[in-house]
C-alpha cells in the first residue's frame, strides 16, 4: 500500500541527531571495504559503544555507468558522459575523429556495481525506536571496450552505452569503498509523516500492531524488520514522504499452509509451528500483512476467536480483531 505524503518547507525541520551523519560518512570513508563488511560495523559499534548496531540486510545489486581506463588499468576520466562529450568538442565536433582517437587508444570502459547495506540499531522499547543507516558499498570494474572497431557507434549515446558492447575479462579498478548515504531516526520520520495524514499510515498501524502484540514484548522489531525510505522535493519545494516495511530475510521464510477448513487445535498448532520457525511469537500475523501469509489465516483465526477458542494471548486477539475491522496489507 503506498500513500505519498507531502510536507510544506516551513513545516519541516532535520530531526536531533543522534548519530552523527558527519562521522558516519568519515567513518565510511577511512574503512576498507569488504564482502563480509565485519570491518564497517567493529569500526560503527566503536564509534556508538552504547547501540548494538547490527547489519539488517543487503539490498539488491545495482550497476552504473563508470569511467574510462587503458588496457594497463591507468585511468583516463572517472565519468565517461563528462569524457564523452568533452573530447567530442576537443575533436572539432567530429565524431569520426573522436572514434579514431579511441580506437587508437584502446581504452576500456568501466562500470560500477554496489549493494546497499542497511544497518540498524534500537534505541529504545518501541518498534518505531531505532536508527537505520544506510552504506553503499561499491567496486568499479573494467569490463568491455570503449567502441567496437568492427561495429562503431553512431553517436555519443552509443559510445557512451552501447546496446552490445566488445566485453572483456572483468578486471578491478581500485579498491572497493564505502559511501555513506543517510542515516535516520525512525521514530522521528514516522512521526513527521503522521503529522500530514488524516489517518494511520500503514506503516505506522504495522509497528502500532507490533508494540501491542507479543511479538513486540518479546522481539526488536529492527531485528526483523528494515524500512525503504522515500523523500523528494515536489514541483512547490514541498518534501514528499514515504515508506515501505520490508522483511530483512536472516532467515528462511517459513511456509504456512492455507487453513483449508482447519479450526481449533489443528489451525492453532500451524500457527504455533510457524511462530516457532519464524523465531517469536506472531509472527504469521506480520508476515500475513506483508504478503507472505494469506490474510484467509487471519478469517480463519477471527472465527475461531468469535466462536470462543481462545489460543492466542488476549493481547494477540486484540490486534487481529482490530484488523478484521479494518483490514490493510502492506
Amino acid at each position: 500500500m503506498v500513500a505519498e505524503v507531502r510536507v510544506s518547507p516551513e513545516h519541516h525541520a532535520d530531526p536531533p541527531a543522534r548519530f552523527d551523519g558527519h562521522l558516519l560518512d568519515k567513518l565510511c570513508k577511512e574503512t576498507l571495504a569488504s564482502s563480509g563488511d565485519a570491518g564497517l560495523l567493529d569500526r560503527l559499534r566503536q564509534a556508538y559503544p552504547g547501540y548494538p548496531l547490527h547489519l539488517a540486510r543487503l539490498g539488491h545489486e545495482w550497476y552504473r555507468l563508470g569511467g574510462i581506463v587503458k588496457a594497463n588499468g591507468v585511468r583516463i576520466a572517472a565519468d565517461i558522459g563528462e569524457w564523452a562529450e568533452r573530447s567530442y568538442i576537443e575533436c572539432g565536433q567530429n565524431f569520426n575523429t573522436l572514434l579514431a582517437y579511441c580506437e587508437e587508444g584502446g581504452f576500456l570502459a568501466t562500470q560500477h556495481t554496489g549493494v546497499t547495506l542497511y544497518i540498524v540499531a534500537q534505541t529504545g522499547s518501541r518498534a518505531e525506536d531505532f536508527v537505520q543507516i544506510e552504506v553503499d558499498r561499491t567496486q568499479e570494474t573494467a569490463d568491455r571496450y570503449l567502441i567496437d572497431a568492427e561495429n562503431p557507434p553512431d553517436d555519443l549515446e552509443g559510445l557512451i552505452d552501447p546496446i552490445e558492447p566488445v566485453e572483456v575479462e572483468p578486471f578491478a579498478v581500485g579498491a572497493a569503498r564505502y559511501t555513506y548515504r543517510r542515516k535516520t531516526e525512525v521514530a522521528l520520520f514516522m512521526r513527521e509523516l503522521g503529522r500530514h495524514r488524516a489517518d494511520r499510515h500503514p506503516a505506522q498501524r504495522f509497528m502500532d500492531d507490533w508494540n501491542d502484540s507479543s511479538a513486540g514484548q518479546q522481539r526488536a522489531f529492527c531485528e526483523d524488520w528494515s524500512l525503504r525510505l522515500f523523500q523528494h522535493i515536489g514541483r512547490h519545494g514541498e518534501q514528499i514522504m514515504n515508506v515501505e516495511i520490508v522483511h530483512n530475510r536472516t532467515r528462511e521464510v517459513p511456509r504456512l499452509e492455507g487453513p483449508d477448513g482447519k479450526k481449533g487445535k489443528a489451525l492453532a498448532a500451524l500457527l504455533n509451528r510457524f511462530d516457532a520457525q519464524a523465531g517469536y511469537p506472531f509472527a504469521w500475523y506480520f508476515h500475513m500483512l506483508k504478503g507472505l501469509v494469506s490474510p484467509h489465516v487471519g478469517e480463519a483465526v477471527q472465527r475461531d476467536l468469535s466462536k470462543d477458542y481462545a489460543y492466542l494471548p488476549d493481547r494477540d486477539a486484540a490486534v487481529l480483531k482490530r484488523w478484521a475491522a479494518a483490514p490493510y496489507c502492506l
